[in-house]
């Protein structure tokens, strides 16, 4: 008698929120499909609630990720990658189901994920010599202006990329020592989750990235209008009319950024990390000189 054929075990697809993988609080999920329409599994639909949580785990951890050095920062920003190399063969095979591509495509877009960590690694301790300066007054001063991070960053990760648009946005977020809640693609974000599993099994403190599931429409309004993140980061909605979101971030004057439609390669020249220091503050600095 042949045996019956094996049931695959489905994973339960969660929330990553303050280092940990809950559901949603609204018990929601919704269905994802492959790039030709397969079932593959439900995600968690966060809600409202789940983005006010995942802002006060951002908040909690900010100060501590800001305060380490930005060589350690840059080590476990390196540690991300390595841990995700080792985990490439997944990877691959998620991206190439969520966005219908090739494996060789899609092991060209996994490669590019894993060296933009390192990339933004590479600049931890470096992006403040190249933003900084000594002003020149008329006085009997030093003046010196420095870049420091803004604080919580909401973001909107890329529609179209399950893997290496939610890299692109976060890793310069969080290299200067901000924390992030990022909705992930909506409906590819399989990948996304997964790499939640690499940042719990790596070394980011549980906080400084917070990756959410669900539909980007329903959460952006509410990091826009939320009063304790400062920062927005719309790329998920290029070539979008995002003038509302830009009006309730006003609220609390948050630095927005909006890319073009055809976002440009931020790792590359002209703009070096110009994507870092998008949210990052000026401090200026004034000392008296003097024998």
């Amino acid at each position: 008698m042949a045996a019956a054929p094996r049931l695959d075990v489905r994973k339960t697809y969660k929330l990553y929120v303050g280092g940990a993988f809950p559901r949603s609080e609204s018990g929601r999920v919704y269905e994802v499909s492959t790039a030709d329409g397969t079932f593959v599994a439900n995600a968690a639909r966060a809600s409202r609630k789940d983005v006010r949580d995942a802002v006060g785990a951002a908040r909690k951890a900010q100060p501590g990720w800001a305060g380490a050095t930005a060589y350690n920062r840059g080590q476990v920003l390196y540690r991300v990658a390595e841990v995700l190399e080792g985990r490439r063969a997944q990877f691959v095979d998620e991206v190439a189901r969520a966005e219908g591509v090739k494996d060789k495509q899609a092991e060209t877009l996994v490669d590019a994920a894993i060296d933009r960590w390192v990339w933004y690694a590479g600049w931890s301790d470096k992006f403040q010599a190249v933003h900084s300066t000594a002003n020149p007054v008329a006085g009997p001063y030093f003046d010196l202006s420095v870049p420091e991070p803004t604080g919580v960053v909401g973001a909107i990760a890329p529609q179209a990329s399950s893997l290496l648009g939610l890299v692109s946005v976060v890793a310069p977020i969080v290299v200067s020592g901000n924390t992030v809640v990022v909705v992930a693609s909506q409906d590819r974000p399989l990948p996304a989750v997964t790499l939640g599993e690499v940042l719990a099994t790596s070394d980011v403190p549980g906080g400084v990235i917070n990756v959410l599931t669900g539909f980007a429409d329903e959460l952006a309004p509410v990091l826009a209008g939320h009063l304790d993140v400062n920062a927005l980061d719309l790329s998920g909605f290029a070539g979008r009319d995002t003038t509302e979101l830009q009006v309730a971030a006003a609220e609390n004057v948050k630095r927005v950024l909006k890319v073009p439609d055809a976002e440009p390669d931020w790792t590359r020249t002209p703009y070096g990390p110009r994507r870092i220091v998008a949210f990052c503050e000026t401090k200026t600095v004034w000392h008296p000189k003097g024998r």
